[in-house]
């Protein structure tokens, strides 16, 4: 992956120069600004604003004037935060990952920072309690497979997506603790700490919320907003980094560096936040919610995240193409329409689950997930005789995996006692005559036939058993 990476990414270092900022306190809706603007009627902001990846914007007047004009004079440099909180980034962080596609293909350089030091301090945002300390070890395990993630999701973007008829920006993954390793606490509180004031910090909903509860809020956690803001002022020093995304619970944190920086040098900069996404009853899809969907494959699998996007209300598939889909608007009113005229085909919510695996996990993902979906759902025997051992134990996670040795005149009723699928004694045999057993999606009520390479054992030496409806047991044979 890393020389994949080297050959479709290019890595720059910029720095910024210093002008006046006129200071606000207030942010607006984009939908509003963007639509009043002439100047970004046909822009970058104005599209992603239709599409719904973009919700609000910091300082007030940004969204009017200044930063489509920003925008328009040149390559700009954006950036977005992932803390690596658990080894994989999930669903709910995918939207911010193309927030950050939108910019790259659009000419803009991008930095996507992994929390390398904020993870270890702990995001107080949307959360009611804290989190549970991290040792520097797991953050350091996690920051570097989540690292692998993204640059696996923009190299199938360059790859999948993009129109090389377009020149892309750069992309560059950092981890913040590579500014924070050398500073002592007392000199950090020394030149940063000074520009923070207590009010302004106390004020932030974040604070608030916590405050409130019965558990109060540590220390540590307080001082989150003063690292996060300090990031964008470390990005906007070293490489010109006016722009920063981030969920709209993070908007405090965002005025928090927009404020610092201004204090530090006058740079005009600027915030935007992307909606969070919810499930179907409101729920924020993150891992505190407990129902995240992950983006790394041995939490969650191509089948899996396709059969997550197959399966979403059609309330929502419409809203979901915007929003995870690089598809044309155009191209998704044409989808919805025939979605209408012929609602049983499901074409809406099979182009969502394909665009979306594509994305995450390439075009071999989405030849997995369709393969997977064909054997489970279609039966299908053909499906089942492509699939690799690592496909069949993502389709069937909870299923034990046996190597068995075949034995010439191996039978379906020695296979059954030998993963132990079925009771020993007359039981056990009574339940394949009853045909309570299926091999290969095939009902099988003779526990004395011997094997039957194609039929029992498939040709890629596997053999999916199942007793019952939802016991299933993957077996590979090993020869002789």
């Amino acid at each position: 992956m890393a020389a994949s990476m080297v050959r479709t990414c290019r890595f720059v270092w910029r720095h910024g120069s210093c002008i006046l900022l006129r200071p606000t306190s207030l942010y607006l809706s984009l939908r509003c600004k963007f639509h009043c603007s002439s100047t970004a009627h046909n822009g970058l902001l104005f599209s992603l604003n239709k599409r719904g990846v973009l919700k609000d914007s910091f300082p007030e007047n940004a969204a009017q004037d200044r930063l489509p004009r920003l925008l328009q004079s040149g390559a700009q440099t954006v950036y977005c935060g992932f803390d690596p909180t658990a080894d994989s980034l999930h669903v709910g962080n995918l939207l911010a990952i193309i927030g950050l596609l939108h910019f790259r293909s659009a000419g803009h350089h991008v930095l996507a920072v992994l929390g390398g030091a904020t993870a270890q301090i702990g995001d107080p945002s949307g959360k009611t309690t804290e989190r549970e300390r991290m040792s520097a070890d797991a953050v350091e395990a996690n920051t570097h497979s989540i690292r692998e993630s993204i640059q696996r999701i923009f190299t199938n973007h360059e790859l999948q997506f993009h129109d090389s008829s377009r020149k892309l920006g750069t992309v560059t993954v950092l981890n913040n603790l590579s500014w924070y390793k050398d500073w002592g606490v007392v000199a950090f509180l020394s030149e940063a700490g000074r520009h923070f004031r207590m009010g302004t910090m106390l004020s932030r909903h974040s604070v608030q919320s916590r405050l409130k509860s019965a558990d109060g809020m540590s220390l540590t956690e307080f001082t989150y907003q003063v690292f996060q803001a300090y990031d964008f002022y470390h990005l906007n020093q070293i490489y010109g980094c006016k722009i920063q995304l981030g969920g709209t619970d993070q908007l405090g944190n965002l005025m928090s560096g927009h404020e610092y920086i201004h204090k530090m040098s006058g740079e005009e900069v600027y915030g935007l936040t992307i909606p969070l996404v919810t499930s179907s009853v409101g729920d924020k899809l993150g891992k505190t919610a407990g129902n995240a969907v992950w983006l790394n494959r041995d939490k969650t699998s191509p089948f899996e995240l396709y059969q997550f996007f197959l399966r979403q209300p059609d309330s929502s598939v419409e809203r979901y193409l915007k929003l995870f889909t690089f598809l044309p608007l155009a191209e998704v009113e044409r989808l919805m329409e025939q979605q209408r005229e012929d609602p049983g085909k499901r074409l809406a919510h099979k182009r969502l689950a394909a665009e979306v695996t594509k994305l995450v996990h390439g075009k071999e993902g989405l030849e997995s997930a369709k393969r997977c979906t064909n054997a489970l759902y279609h039966s299908s025997v053909q499906a089942l005789e492509e699939m690799s051992d690592e496909e069949l134990q993502e389709l069937f996670r909870e299923a034990p995996f046996h190597e068995l040795l075949l034995e010439p005149g191996t039978t379906v009723i020695d296979t059954c006692r030998r993963v132990n699928a079925i009771p020993e004694g007359p039981r056990g045999y009574r339940m394949v005559v009853d045909g309570a057993v299926w091999i290969n999606h095939s009902r099988t009520d003779k526990p004395d036939q011997v094997l039957i390479p194609k039929l029992h054992i498939l040709s890629n030496g596997l053999t999916l058993l199942r007793v019952g409806k939802k016991n299933f047991y993957i077996i590979k044979w090993l020869s002789l």
